[in-house]
């Protein structure tokens, strides 16, 4: 076991004048490489390409954060090829110096902690506490599965032998080429996570990073480059899912694909993963994380301040674009216009603006297809129910969108059931606590949710019939943390693998039994 035991990061507290000036020093850090162009990374040697993106600045269009090469098929065999030869070595390195790799790159991080943050700010809209956390996010997964993979090289102690006749072992060994497509809402966190799981368990990666954060994803690998982790380990592909995505996919030789983000790409995914390609021998496993439209459940006896301020928090962090945000409040009839009164006179204090100054809580959206897909459901919230707050967006300067409620759905509306990936919270009224948990229950997803309740009765009976992967009794549904709440949903939010828990990384291992006559 490494030296000390696994420890989360601790947040910043912004509330200290020299960790403002430090958040602000990270972002003039940025501005100093504001524009740059960046190319693919393959066997660690720099590859340009014809065909290049910018990244822009949710909140300032005009602002270019970098300019990407992009790749065809040509690169993606490229770098299929690299990753295939490095994988013949770093399976056989020893996962002590695996994990050494992804603490030494926590121990970077660490020291790049606001400029990584800073750079969330400006190239994926994240204001400051949401953006700390998800470097302190990423952190932890290093840590966290680094101790993970020391852990995991005692299983043998658990295998018996019979005395005077055989001796048996057991032990993991790494499945081959991983393709990691990580989402744009946690840039760094949760590629960090699907990246450091499959190299620390001796695999290689072609990662390909969501399109409208990939600066953020070039940087991280001069993380690990720094760190020591050999060329071709991880190779850094960014380009069209439809294109490279889609033929990686299929691609006879990779050996899993590991997928965070919406429900219909995950689906495609996990359908073109099943078919058998000529020349594939192996059944590709996928590890998928695709999203939720997660329930805040709130009894009549509940704490009603504690309720308004968990569903505003989790409904509007980071404009709502979660996979674990709170996107339906379920209220109990008796409490019903309390609490609606409690949640909008919150929401009217949140400012919305461009997240580089502290003061603004809500930052831009994704992108002009993120804003025209949220703001198209302003419109049907309408018809729907009853409209309390918002409904109003401005996508001159930057793609901003206010918070916005609808109140009197009923539990099958469209609001109640889509997943919105925005500022956008459903409210619906239940009978009792009993029929809030069935509306609770009432979607294709299964990813967080919360009981805000002082009924110990209540409390157990959700621990039993609520059916989602995290689960949160009387606090907010989002914000798990790594090693303490792992993190993935059931029915259609995902494979139910586990991030930042006890059994994550085996889903990118094959167990082998050797067994020796004595």
């Amino acid at each position: 076991m490494s030296m000390y035991s696994y420890k989360t990061e601790p947040l910043t507290d912004f509330t200290s004048d020299a960790n403002v000036k430090k958040y602000e020093d990270g972002i003039r850090t940025v501005y100093t490489y504001l524009g740059e162009s960046y190319d693919l990374v393959i066997d660690g040697k720099r590859v340009k390409t014809d065909k290049t993106l910018n990244s822009i600045n949710p909140s300032n269009h005009q602002e270019i954060v970098g300019t990407i090469s992009q790749a065809s098929i040509k690169e993606a065999d490229l770098a299929m090829k690299a990753a295939l030869e490095a994988f013949e070595t770093w399976k056989k390195v020893d996962p002590k110096l695996r994990a050494d790799v992804l603490f030494k790159s926590a121990a970077i991080l660490r020291k790049r902690k606001f400029e990584f943050s800073a750079l969330m700010t400006k190239e994926a809209g994240k204001p400051w506490p949401e953006a700390d956390a998800d470097v302190a996010e990423a952190i932890d997964f290093l840590e966290y599965y680094g101790r993970q993979m020391l852990d995991m090289l005692k299983i043998d102690d658990k295998i018996l032998s019979r005395r005077n006749l055989e001796r048996n072992e057991y032990k993991y060994i790494p499945l081959g080429v991983g393709v990691v497509i990580p989402p744009w809402n946690f840039p760094l966190a949760i590629l960090v996570g699907m990246t450091s799981a499959a190299v620390v368990s001796g695999n290689t990666v072609i990662l390909k990073p969501a399109s409208t954060t990939q600066v953020i994803g070039y940087k991280f690998i001069e993380v690990l480059e720094e760190a020591g982790l050999p060329n071709g380990v991880v190779n850094f592909l960014p380009g069209k899912g439809s294109e490279i995505g889609e033929y990686l996919v299929k691609h006879p030789k990779t050996r899993f694909i590991s997928f965070t983000g919406s429900k219909d790409v995950g689906v495609g995914i996990y359908e073109k993963a099943a078919k058998l390609q000529e020349g594939q021998i192996w059944l590709k496993r996928v590890i998928a994380e695709m999203g939720g439209k997660d329930a805040i459940v709130v009894d009549s006896d509940a704490n009603l301040d504690l309720a308004a301020e968990s569903i505003v928090k989790s409904a509007f962090g980071f404009s709502g674009q979660k996979c674990s945000a709170c996107s339906r409040a379920i209220i109990v009839d008796d409490v019903y216009d309390q609490v609606l009164d409690k949640v909008v006179r919150l929401t009217r204090q949140i400012k919305v603006g461009n997240p580089e100054k502290q003061e603004h809580f809500m930052g831009p959206v994704n992108d002009h297809l993120a804003f025209k897909k949220i703001t198209s459901y302003f419109e049907i919230g309408q018809k729907e129910g009853r409209l309390l707050i918002g409904a109003e967006a401005n996508d001159e300067k930057g793609y901003f969108i206010q918070p916005t409620i609808f109140a009197d759905l009923k539990p099958d509306s469209r609001l109640m059931q889509e997943e919105i990936f925005g500022p956008v919270l459903a409210i619906c009224k239940a009978k009792d606590f009993e029929d809030a948990l069935k509306i609770a229950n009432n979607t294709e997803y299964g990813l967080t949710g919360a009981v805000i309740s002082n009924n110990r009765m209540h409390l157990e009976q959700a621990r039993q019939e609520f059916h989602v992967g995290n689960l949160y009794l009387n606090r907010k549904c989002t914000g798990a943390i790594v090693g303490y709440q792992p993190f993935g949903g059931f029915n259609l939010s995902g494979t139910d693998s586990k991030a930042g828990g006890p059994d994550y990384l085996s889903l990118h291992m094959q167990g082998k039994t050797i067994s020796e006559t004595l």
